[in-house]
C-alpha cells in the first residue's frame, strides 16, 4: 500500500475512512447504523465513518446529526448546502479523509456493509485500489443490461477496464484519493478517475441486496448523464469516431455526386430518386445535429471548467477533537468554497 507523504499523529489517524453520501435516506438510515458499525467494530482496526449530506429535504440531516451525538468518536458528519451529487459529495468526503484505506459506500444498503472486511482484507495484501462486482445484482432487468451495454462500450471507449461501474463499493489507498483530492475537475467519475492512477488495482465480488427503503435517486436521464460524462470525460475518442464518420459521409456524398452526374448525361433528368434523397439528407442531417450536440459536450465541460466555480459548499462540519465536539466550516480553497452557517440538525435541510 503507499501511504501519504504527511498525515496527522498516528494516534489521530484511523486505519479505515468509510465515506458514505447521503441524499433523502431517512428511511433507511436507521437500518444502515445498525449494520455499518457493527461491522466496523468487527475489523479490529482504528476507523471513521464520514457521513455527508448531499442536500437532503428530508429529517437526513437531523439523523446524522443525533447518529453523531451517540457515536462522537468514529463519526464524522459534512451538511453541504445543496444537492451537488454523489460524486461530489464523495469528493467532499475524501477531502475530510484522514484513513490510509478510504472505502465508499452507498447509504441505501444495496451493498452490506458486512462486506467492507473484504476490501479492507484485500487493501492489506498490497493492493492500491480495490474495485468490486456485485454478485446476483437486484436491480431491475432493464437496468442490468443497459449497465452491461455501458460498460462494454465505456472500455472500449476510454480503456478503462471496471467490470461493474455502477458499484460504489470501493476501496482507495491514501495515495490514490490524496491525487484526486489535488485534481480540479468540474464534473467526474471517481472510479475512473481513481483507475487511472491505480498501479495495482483489482477486482473481488461482492454481495448485492434490494434497496432496504425508498426508491433510486437516478432517473433514466441521469444514468444516461452520468454515463455520458464518464465517456466524455476521459476519452476524446468519440471526436476521432465523429471525424472517421465525417470523412466517410464526405467520400460517400461525393461518390453519389459524381454517380448521379453520370446518370443525368447517359440517361437524363429523373425524379424517381428524389424520395432516396430525401432520406439521405435527413440522414445526414441527423449526424450533423449529433456531432454539434458532442462538440458541444466537449466544449460545455471546458466551459464549466474554465469558470472556476466552486464544486461544492460546505454548510457544517460535526466532528469531535480532543474528546470537544467541534462545529465548524473549513477555510476556503481553490476548488472548494465554505460558507459558515450554524448547525442545522433539526428537521430537514433547505
Amino acid at each position: 500500500m503507499i501511504y501519504s507523504e504527511h498525515r496527522a499523529a498516528a494516534s489521530d489517524t484511523p486505519e479505515v475512512s468509510v465515506i458514505i453520501p447521503v441524499y433523502n435516506e431517512e428511511a433507511g438510515l436507521a437500518a444502515l447504523f445498525a449494520r455499518l458499525y457493527p461491522a466496523l467494530d468487527a475489523l479490529g482496526a482504528g476507523y471513521e465513518v464520514i457521513f455527508i449530506n448531499d442536500g437532503s429535504r428530508d429529517k437526513s440531516a437531523a439523523l446524522l446529526a443525533e447518529q453523531f451525538r451517540a457515536r462522537p468518536d468514529t463519526t464524522r458528519v459534512i451538511l453541504l448546502n445543496g444537492n451537488y451529487g454523489q460524486h461530489m459529495a464523495i469528493l467532499a468526503g475524501f477531502e475530510q479523509s484522514r484513513g490510509e484505506i478510504v472505502i465508499t459506500l452507498d447509504a441505501d444498503l444495496q451493498n452490506p456493509p458486512e462486506e467492507i472486511g473484504k476490501l479492507v482484507n484485500k487493501m492489506r495484501e498490497g493492493y492500491d485500489y480495490v474495485g468490486t462486482i456485485r454478485l446476483q445484482r437486484q436491480d431491475s432487468l432493464w437496468r442490468r443490461k443497459a449497465s452491461r451495454v455501458m460498460n462494454r462500450l465505456r472500455e472500449r471507449i476510454t480503456r478503462i477496464k471496471m467490470t461493474d461501474q455502477g458499484c460504489m463499493l470501493r476501496a482507495y489507498s491514501r495515495h490514490i484519493v490524496d491525487t484526486i483530492n489535488r485534481c480540479g475537475e468540474i464534473n467526474t467519475f471517481i472510479p475512473a478517475l481513481a483507475y487511472t492512477f491505480a498501479q495495482n488495482p483489482v477486482e473481488i465480488e461482492v454481495a448485492h441486496e434490494e434497496r432496504f427503503a425508498g426508491e433510486s435517486k437516478y432517473s433514466l436521464y441521469s444514468l444516461i448523464r452520468l454515463n455520458f460524462d464518464l465517456v466524455t470525460g476521459f476519452s476524446v475518442v468519440p471526436l476521432q469516431w465523429l471525424s472517421f464518420i465525417g470523412v466517410i459521409l464526405s467520400l460517400g456524398s461525393a461518390a453519389l455526386f459524381v454517380l448521379l452526374l453520370i446518370r443525368r448525361f447517359i440517361i437524363g433528368a429523373e425524379v424517381q430518386g428524389v424520395f432516396t434523397l430525401f432520406a439521405i439528407t435527413f440522414f445526414l442531417l441527423g449526424v450533423i445535429i449529433f456531432a454539434l450536440g458532442l462538440l458541444g459536450e466537449y466544449i460545455g465541460r471546458i466551459y464549466q471548467q474554465v469558470r472556476a466555480r466552486p464544486r461544492y459548499l460546505v454548510q457544517t462540519i460535526l466532528e469531535q477533537r480532543d474528546g470537544t465536539t467541534v462545529t465548524e466550516a473549513p477555510r476556503q480553497t481553490v476548488v472548494q468554497a465554505v460558507q459558515a452557517a450554524p448547525l442545522l440538525d433539526q428537521g430537514p435541510t433547505p
